[in-house]
């Protein structure tokens, strides 16, 4: 091939697969969507893309055009696969390591495809590391935090989600789950209500008092409380 010695075009597909095999035996090992296989064949297929975008547009094979063209192409199709391993239950969003190790993966295909090794490996190296020391950094800091039931009834209204949210965020409490009932018609109230049972982070140290006050004070809330089983250690600071 004019331009790559076939010795060269080797060693840039081999070194694809190194990189991409190390990244997804990360994963494979935390039982992620995406593991050791996929992320190899990421990795060979954006490195083969780059190298034909460069042979086949760069004047190599007698064709002539934008060599980016083609390359540009896996940026946004890597999209499609990572949409994939991305899974929602409730509010929670789980996946999304999983989708940007896809989305590198493939850049570092393309870095191997056109000859820039030092970045590719470089990148792999930032990578594993991300993905080996800072999951400790993250349980680290999540030790500060639990899980805990709050339970409220309102008046059913546009935007009542979203303004206690806003509430929550305020006291650096994140919500993982929501449900909802059906609105009901309480003659007590004379107003159609709803009741919301979210599942929540909540920090250490926080002041429970000060946010169930400014709970109360959301339009169309009628009643706030902890309620359910604990499923964290930790107590609810008065």
């Amino acid at each position: 091939m004019p331009g790559i010695s076939n010795v060269d075009l080797i060693i840039r597909l081999l070194l694809a697969g190194v990189l991409g095999g190390l990244v997804g035996y990360e994963r494979e090992r935390h039982n992620r969507p995406a593991g050791l296989r996929t992320h190899i064949l990421v990795c060979l297929g954006s490195s083969l893309v780059m190298i034909v975008s460069v042979a086949g547009f760069g004047g190599g094979m007698g064709a002539s055009g934008d060599q980016a063209r083609i390359a540009a192409q896996v940026v946004s199709g890597i999209g499609f696969l990572g949409a994939g391993t991305i899974m929602r239950q409730g509010s929670a969003v789980r996946g999304l390591t999983t989708a940007a190790s896809l989305w590198v993966v493939a850049a570092i295909g393309l870095a191997t495809g056109i000859g820039l090794y030092v970045a590719a490996v470089a990148t792999t190296i930032l990578v594993l590391l991300s993905l080996y020391l800072l999951s400790g950094v993250e349980e680290y800091l999540a030790r500060g935090r639990c899980k805990k039931s709050l339970w409220i009834r309102a008046v059913d209204q546009p935007g009542l989600l979203g303004r206690v949210g806003t509430v929550l965020g305020d006291y650096g409490v994140s919500i993982i789950n929501v449900t909802l009932s059906e609105s009901n018609f309480m003659e007590t109230y004379k107003a159609e209500t709803i009741v919301i049972e979210l599942l929540v982070n909540i920090p250490t140290g926080f002041n429970s008092h000060n946010l169930m006050q400014q709970l109360l004070r959301v339009p169309g809330m009628l009643e706030v409380s902890w309620e359910g089983e604990d499923t964290g250690v930790c107590s609810i600071p008065r």
